[in-house]
């Protein structure tokens, strides 16, 4: 997820002072409005746009839901559907999740994606770990890159483990495991798979983002009345979630610039009205020439990230079919 589409009267406290760009902290020298501010001396504000929730919001949902902290940087959340729960004997696939946001917003307590997960980890069958992990420009890449690769790590390594208070890693067949994220986190889920290629099932990319200095058609057309992100955004995230001096060309934003074979069996969607369509269709193209199995899906009459955050009847056909398709690659 990028930049929302959101109309909404929020000010931060420190922007009530008339409005200027100018602020105790220097000029604001990067902005996404509503969404992220960085001044001159480093100061970011992130508005509160989207609200966060616990963990046990919905407890009429059929799922067990909870957070575990793992440092003071990174914590997970993670979804048990009731069937699982209270079944000593049944184990379910693992899909280890990351959400959007550019790199640089989002929370694994945005209310969009606990819904979302809430539902995915009941319909689709599965034990879901919602990963929350650091934000640039505090934190530029590699740095959620190396958050997402450390859970895996930590959950692979809880393999037979039934103590110090990790019980809730019985009801995952942790060699049933697949990585997936919307936006920047299809492109974390994409970066960490290869690193952990021999230990997961499946890779689920769902409007991910990468970039490139040539533009594509789609982001030259970019519907930004029907999308949430614009190529403005895409820009001003990609300046700030990479490392410094690098340009749109760097692997991690390009990675058909220096294109993996090591991807396992992929499964990427895409959304007819999203600026990321046509570059995220030629990824799936390469991925196929080098040998990989790549199922790639385009929901039309929708946009980027719609699954979180369109409530659109056409929305919630696209979900239906998106949920659907999702079931059935991790029960194949």
């Amino acid at each position: 997820m990028a930049a929302l589409s959101f109309t909404h009267n929020h000010q931060s406290s420190d922007n009530r002072r008339g409005g200027s760009h100018h602020h105790r902290h220097g000029p604001v020298v990067e902005e996404i409005e509503g969404l992220i501010k960085v001044f001159n001396d480093g100061c970011v504000e992130r508005p509160p746009i989207v609200p966060t929730v616990s963990a046990t919001v919905h407890p009429s949902a059929k799922v067990t839901a909870f957070d575990i902290k793992l440092s003071n940087d990174t914590w997970t959340r993670v979804y048990i559907p009731d069937t699982a729960a209270f079944s000593p004997s049944v184990t379910l696939p693992l899909l280890v999740y990351f959400h959007g946001g550019g790199f640089c917003v989002g929370s694994a307590a945005w209310s969009c994606y606990h819904d979302f997960l809430t539902d995915l980890s009941v319909k689709a069958r599965c034990v879901v770990v919602s990963v929350n992990y650091r934000l640039a420009p505090e934190h530029r890449l590699p740095a959620a890159y190396d958050d997402g690769a450390n859970v895996v790590s930590w959950l692979l390594m809880k393999q037979g483990s039934n103590v110090g208070g990790y019980s809730w890693v019985s009801k995952c067949d942790l060699s049933n495991v697949f990585l997936a994220g919307d936006s920047a986190g299809a492109n974390i889920a994409y970066q960490v798979s290869l690193k952990n290629t021999s230990n997961l099932k499946g890779v689920i990319l769902i409007h991910p983002f990468f970039g490139g200095e040539a533009r594509t058609f789609s982001e030259k057309q970019q519907n930004s009345k029907s999308s949430a992100l614009t190529l403005s955004a895409s820009d001003t995230y990609w300046r700030l979630a990479l490392p410094r001096g690098a340009t749109r060309d760097h692997p991690w934003c390009n990675p058909l610039i220096t294109s993996s074979s090591k991807l396992p069996t992929t499964m990427v969607f895409m959304a007819e009205f999203d600026i990321l369509r046509d570059r995220n269709m030629e990824m799936c193209k390469v991925m196929r020439s080098h040998g990989k199995r790549v199922e790639g899906i385009v929901h039309g009459g929708v946009g980027h990230a719609f699954h979180i955050l369109d409530k659109s009847s056409v929305s919630r056909d696209r979900i239906h079919d998106m949920m659907c398709r999702l079931r059935n690659f991790i029960h194949p």
